[in-house]
């Protein structure tokens, strides 16, 4: 059975017109049946359709016997270190403001696998008895995770000086206060959400503000954030951006790690170094429930994308941005980011998102894929494939050149868009 309305990280689309309130509402009476009732732990980011979804899954939860515990603006991570017996975020994580979704984690705060995402697809029209549950509201929540979460991964940031961009989500407020009670000096950018500009011109989709402010100010560095508080992006004080790759490339000799996982997208240069200090690399489609699923089957520690999703589970449950941040401060260990950052050399890559109507790829792409990579000869390679969360079809190519990348990029863009246009 194919997924209707689960993508790539839960149920998203834009308000009114792929996601409603009637469908939300429905997604969580059958969540909640599927976890056969019990008590639904739920938060959200700062959009503004978000308290009435939230209301509307709330009742989707008490249709079907179950007791919601809303939390308000809360990051996913979060939701899912305090998830009850199922745990809920309606968020659209990086998505514009007009976008929403929701995404459900297990008891253990877990991702769904897909099979049970089915099984919830499967139980949207099923009958329910009359018995409902009831809503409850708290309101503690955001201060138990802040003390766990510097309790756990901080470390004395009294030497640094950071910009940190909360993207106007749902890290507003609560990652500055982190920095600032470790020590750091903190300049603190994107955090004044208004319901209309989660992730707009700021955090870890747009890192433009973020570069001219730690440049501007002549901050060691800076850290970016994205809507929903799992992805998370860096700047060195010169202003360059530091991915995940690079992210996962410090902590993953700071940690002493012996396995990283990782996804498809992640650059050669990563897997290189992994090969030099003996790191065995998994590697996993896109998407960083797949990085988890990988982590749990292999019993490892540290995983991540190069989109900034990156996954340290001692001590969690999923992939946490503030997590992530101070890990990475504490990496730095008297070291510029630039220079920590240097441990792996990048290999270029050339990357286009092409707007499709639908449909599978063709063939023909990807007999030009497989006849690219075959010449590339492990040098470099080429990767197509169909967004999870939007309509487009992603292309990277990856080289020792750009200009090899960029024209590999070209020739197989160029393809998709006669093929699919």
């Amino acid at each position: 059975m194919s997924r209707r309305y689960f993508g790539t990280d839960g149920v998203r689309g834009v308000v009114g017109e792929d996601l409603t309130p009637e469908l939300v509402e429905r997604l969580g009476r059958a969540a909640t049946l599927w976890s056969r009732g019990g008590r639904v732990f739920v938060g959200r980011d700062t959009r503004a359709s978000g308290e009435e979804l939230e209301e509307a899954f709330g009742r989707g939860v008490v249709a079907a016997g179950g007791n919601a515990v809303l939390a308000g603006v809360l990051p996913t991570p979060a939701v899912a270190l305090l998830a009850l017996d199922l745990a809920a975020v309606i968020s659209a994580s990086h998505n514009p403001p007009e976008y929403n979704g929701v995404k459900l984690f297990d008891g253990d705060g877990r991702k769904l696998t897909d099979a049970a995402e089915e099984e919830i697809e499967a139980l949207f029209d099923a009958p329910f008895g009359r018995a409902s549950g009831q809503i409850d509201r708290v309101g503690v929540a955001t201060d138990s995770y802040l003390d766990h979460i510097v309790e756990r991964f901080g470390s004395d940031l009294s030497r640094l000086s950071v910009v940190v961009d909360c993207a106007n989500g749902a890290y507003s407020g609560i990652a500055p206060a982190a920095f600032e009670r470790l020590g750091a000096a903190v300049t603190t950018i994107g955090s004044e959400p208004d319901g209309t500009n989660i992730n707009v011109g700021c955090g870890a989709t747009d890192l433009s503000a973020l570069q001219a402010a730690v440049v501007r100010g002549g901050a060691d560095l800076g850290v970016a954030f994205d809507g929903d508080g799992d992805r998370m992006l860096a700047v060195d004080a010169r202003g360059e951006m530091v991915d995940g790759d690079q992210i996962l490339a410090i902590l993953m000799l700071q940690l002493d790690v012996d396995l990283v996982a990782v996804t498809v997208m992640a650059n050669l240069g990563l897997h290189r170094l992994a090969e030099e200090h003996g790191v065995r690399v998994v590697t996993t489609d896109v998407g960083d429930r797949y990085v988890l699923e990988a982590l749990q089957r292999e019993h490892g520690l540290l995983g991540g994308e190069q989109s900034g999703h990156i996954v340290y589970l001692r001590d969690h449950v999923t992939g946490d941005g503030l997590a992530a941040a101070l890990l990475l401060c504490g990496a730095l260990e008297g070291r510029t980011l630039e220079e920590a950052a240097a441990v792996m050399s990048k290999l270029p890559q050339a990357k286009e998102n092409i707007r499709v109507a639908g449909g599978a790829l063709p063939e023909a792409v990807q007999e030009a894929v497989d006849g690219l990579n075959a010449r590339f000869d492990g040098r470099g390679r080429v990767l197509v494939r169909p967004s999870g969360t939007e309509p487009v079809i992603r292309v990277l190519a990856e080289a020792e050149s750009e200009q090899e990348a960029a024209e590999a990029c070209a020739t197989i863009s160029a393809l998709v868009r006669r093929e699919l246009g």
